[in-house]
Formats: C-alpha cells, sequence, structure tokens
C-alpha cells in the first residue's frame, strides 16, 4: 500500500480532517470520522446484517502507527489514499493530540426505514429502539452494549444521537458500524413500526411494573429505552410492557447506557420461553 506523505497541515488534500471537533458537532452530511485501529478494522471488514456497507474515501495515519496497521492497510483497495503525518503535523491538521494516530474519513451507507430494517430481521430478533437519547456517550455505549448481548439492530428517533457521531462511534467501539440501525421520526413512529412488524415492546422505567430479570423474552422483542432525567413520555409506555431495574431503597437512577447492559443481559438469559409471553401493560 503506497503512502502520501504529508509535510503540511495546510495540504489541501487532507481538508476533511481538518478541526475534527469543530466539524463534528456542526456534521458531515453524508461521511463520517471513524477513529481508532479498532474501529478501523470493523469499518473495513464490515458487520453482521450490515445492509449496504459504509465505505473508506481515506486514511490519515501518524507515521509511528503504520508499521503497526500495515496488514489491515494491505486490505484496502488501491484507489484509497493513505496519508502519512508525523504526529506534530497531524495535531496541527485535527486540532488536537490525535493519540490514537488513526483516522479515516468514510461515506455513510444508505439509510434504510425502521420498517424496512425491521422487516428483514429474523422471526427470533431482539432490537434496541432509543426515544430521546441524545448524548453521544450513552448512545455509543448502548451500541456497544447491543452488540455485546446480540441484538439484531438499533432503532433511534429523531431526536437521538446520530449513532456515527465520532464520540459515539469510539465509545462504541465501532459497534454502531456493524450493528444494523435506523434513525428517524418520533417515539411514536418507532412504536408503529415495531407494532407492524410484530414487536413486543418493553419500556425501561422506575416504575416499571415489572423486574427485567423475571420478564419472559417473547421471539420478537424490543427494548425500549429513553433519556436519563424525563425518561420515556406516559403515552409511549402506555403501549408497552414496562420493566425495572431493581436497585437499593432510596435510589432509582441509573445511567441509561449502564441500564441497557443490564436489561440486555437479562433479556440474554432469559430466552423466549413463550410465543406470547402475557404481561400487564401498566407503566
Amino acid at each position: 500500500m503506497p503512502l502520501i506523505p504529508i509535510h503540511d497541515p495546510d495540504d489541501p488534500r487532507v481538508a476533511p480532517y481538518r478541526a475534527v471537533r469543530e466539524r463534528d458537532v456542526v456534521g458531515r452530511g453524508e461521511r463520517f470520522v471513524a477513529e481508532g485501529e479498532v474501529v478501523l478494522r470493523l469499518l473495513i471488514e464490515g458487520g453482521r446484517g450490515v445492509h449496504s456497507a459504509h465505505v473508506p474515501e481515506s486514511l490519515l495515519i501518524a507515521e509511528n502507527r503504520v508499521d503497526g496497521i500495515g496488514e489491515l492497510l494491505a486490505r484496502l483497495p488501491p484507489e484509497i489514499p493513505v496519508y502519512a503525518a508525523g504526529q506534530a503535523v497531524m495535531d496541527a491538521i485535527v486540532g488536537f493530540h490525535i493519540h490514537r494516530g488513526v483516522l479515516a474519513i468514510a461515506r455513510r451507507a444508505a439509510p434504510e426505514t425502521a420498517a424496512a430494517l425491521l422487516a428483514r430481521l429474523p422471526e427470533r430478533a431482539l432490537v434496541v429502539a432509543l426515544v430521546g437519547v441524545a448524548n453521544h456517550d450513552n448512545v455509543g455505549g448502548i451500541f456497544r452494549n447491543a452488540a455485546a448481548f446480540g441484538a439484531d439492530a438499533v432503532l433511534l428517533d429523531e431526536t437521538s444521537c446520530d449513532p456515527l457521531y465520532r464520540k459515539a462511534i469510539r465509545v462504541s467501539v465501532g459497534a454502531s458500524l456493524i450493528l444494523p440501525f435506523a434513525r428517524g421520526g418520533s417515539g411514536k413512529d418507532l412504536l408503529d413500526a415495531l407494532a407492524a412488524a410484530s414487536f413486543r415492546a418493553l419500556a425501561l422505567s422506575p416504575a416499571g411494573a415489572h423486574d427485567i430479570g423475571a420478564v419472559p423474552r417473547a421471539p420478537r422483542t424490543a427494548l425500549i429505552l429513553g433519556a436519563e432525567g424525563p425518561g420515556l413520555p406516559v403515552d409511549l409506555m402506555a403501549r408497552t410492557t414496562t420493566a425495572r431495574v431493581p436497585m437499593a431503597a432510596g435510589f432509582d437512577s441509573l445511567n441509561v447506557a449502564t441500564t441497557s447492559g443490564i436489561a440486555l443481559y437479562a433479556l440474554s438469559k432469559n430466552g423466549a420461553t413463550c410465543p406470547n409471553p402475557v404481561l400487564t401493560r401498566e407503566p
């Protein structure tokens, strides 16, 4: 893989990598930034159930990292440029000390609607749906947990964070690159799509009617999560089976990403014990 040396931070060929943090805030349209070796590997290899792959367009690598990831770089198509820069030049380009020394610009896969994504999932499937989860760390953590516990897809409403935001990808350790997701519409729209695809919606709330560890998993189950603080709207919870994570007396708050890991673990252990578990829907 021929490397293209970069000695000037103002070189126009690396313009997409400039001021990474500031440009993340305003968005990059059809493109996103992938950071770190593990994330780059997942970007190149793809993942299970991906409808269409995200495509790397270029790489920017610190010179001292090139030898260590040579095998990975060799797997890239020859038309993808790989730029190499000294650490000081690379830091000047991106606007901060990029200690991982590995960045890529990639083009997003074609977006998919929630209905289309759900329609192609297997008869036994587990989905995570996010309503109003706007924090990048939380979205990244939820994707990481979803991948770790075998969820088949993630749905996000229009107010939730873009899972291809650089920090969300990094916190997810690349899971948001390989786990199928659909983003858009309201929380009501997501529940409508889940109902049409025969998913039982299970909403987490401190006031949930059932201990999450005792909830039998239906063949098609969707775990619904809301933002910390406000949680899920009452009208949405009224359409679901509600569950809680039992906690010590006097404390009923967990980080939503932490909660997702506990709930997904419980659902992965419970299995599908009956075709249509009968549970009350009172929140």
